[in-house]
């Protein structure tokens, strides 16, 4: 006798890959479809900044169609928008809609269409989707803003999200109020190129300018937390806010990317080594709490032993805490792709020894904390962090704020009794 059939899934997955802007897309998106009525379908949100990522798409993709053989797989992100062909046409595939398409209700509802991407590059509004809250986060990402004007050789990006645009001021600060009316004990400020936002806006506010907009209208949020910096495009009012004002977060994420002049030249950042070390030292002069991270790539084209040596060093110069260490992948269509490369096993293992300072650096910032106590946002049972971005693993659960007493680390994260 055969076993009854399953009846077909009615739910909306969404799997989110990449950076902190995806996931706020999804969180809109999961709100469009529900508006589309959009039923038994997998959403997969992909990224592209590095070869790598593009293969973790595909295989999301054919994991999820094992998963879920009746369901409509549709696929959009930045891998989608860049290459929407190569994924239309694997046979997991039902739907390829692009990023502008994905914030747009009517792209979810049925359609014979396979392909639906627009020229990203055409794009002139970023469109602010009212969020209530995150589904099993409390930490809530805004977008800000979307795009970049700049055109750094190894990176892909701007072809999957075109040129740089803000969100209104007044539609930011309406969200996040809804927010902390809601509870969310921290938001985050997420774009592509965040210091670039008010650019396009009238009057050209700078970053520091909505930042401290939000502190003073939205007196409820208890932590407002900024996502990943151009170093050099920190503007005055945000460096007294972020290093005076305990309601922004003591962390900061900088997009270095490397630590010698010449590999910045050709990478066609718009930063100096000595600009980085110094924007460093002065913010934590200025708020000695305060934990920095950075994104650097190991093995860029041309990159000699001398110049890995100052990429090296600079985790120590700048007194780094948290290390994103990338092994270089060329981008077809990037300048970077089409410069002398370096071989891939070297590139590999100067990606691996980046990698150890940078463990070693975490290392030593857990270790400080070891002895003390803080409050902590619990984001699930077991887990919480800190202020300035720390990992703390606990036994207790609950949500919202936690006093905790740390009595040790294991490398990765604190190890925390309850205080």
């Amino acid at each position: 006798m055969n076993a009854p059939m399953k009846p077909p899934r009615a739910d909306v997955e969404i799997l989110t890959l990449g950076c902190r802007l995806n996931t706020y897309e999804s969180e809109a998106m999961r709100a469009l479809a529900s508006d589309a009525a959009l039923s038994n379908a997998v959403i997969v949100n992909t990224c592209a900044v590095t070869g790598e990522a593009v293969r973790q798409a595909r295989q999301t993709i054919r994991r999820a169609r094992r998963e879920r053989p009746d369901a409509e797989i549709i696929v959009t992100g930045c891998a989608a928008q860049i290459d929407p062909q190569s994924f239309a046409s694997m046979p997991e595939v039902s739907r390829v809609i692009g990023n502008a398409e994905k914030m747009r209700a009517e792209s979810f509802a049925h359609s014979e269409e396979r392909v639906s991407v627009s020229d990203i590059m055409s794009v002139r509004e970023t469109a602010s989707h009212l969020i209530d809250g995150f589904s099993e986060r409390t930490r809530v990402y805004i977008q800000v803003q979307n795009g970049c004007d700049h055109r750094c050789t190894f990176c892909i990006i701007p072809y999957g999200r075109g040129n740089s645009r803000s969100s209104a001021a007044g539609d930011i600060v309406e969200q996040i109020r809804r927010l902390a009316a809601n509870g969310v004990p921290e938001v985050v400020l997420t774009g592509v190129d965040l210091t670039s936002w008010g650019g396009d806006l009238p009057g050209q506010p700078p970053l520091g300018a909505l930042v401290a907009r939000i502190l003073k209208l939205v007196p409820d949020l208890p932590m407002l937390r900024l996502s990943s910096l151009d170093a050099i495009e920190m503007d005055d009012q945000l460096f007294e806010l972020v290093t005076q004002n305990d309601r922004v977060a003591p962390y900061l994420h900088l997009s270095l990317q490397h630590g010698d002049d010449m590999i910045l030249k050709r990478m066609k950042r718009r930063h100096s080594r000595a600009q980085a070390i110094d924007l460093c030292h002065r913010v934590k002069a200025a708020r000695p709490e305060i934990a920095l991270g950075a994104d650097l790539i190991a093995g860029f084209p041309t990159e000699t032993e001398e110049h890995f040596a100052n990429l090296f060093s600079i985790v120590d110069e700048c007194g780094l805490a948290y290390v994103h260490a990338f092994p270089f992948s060329p981008r077809t269509g990037t300048p970077a792709a089409r410069m002398p490369q370096i071989d891939r096993h070297v590139v590999k293992e100067r990606a691996a020894r980046l990698r150890e300072v940078g463990a070693a650096a975490l290392n030593r910032h857990l270790s400080a904390w070891v002895g003390r106590e803080e409050t902590g946002v619990i984001e699930r049972d077991g887990f919480a962090r800190l202020p300035d971005f720390t990992p703390v693993r606990f036994n207790g659960g609950g949500e919202g704020f936690q006093r905790l007493r740390f009595t040790s680390h294991d490398g990765q994260h604190l190890i925390g009794v309850a205080a």
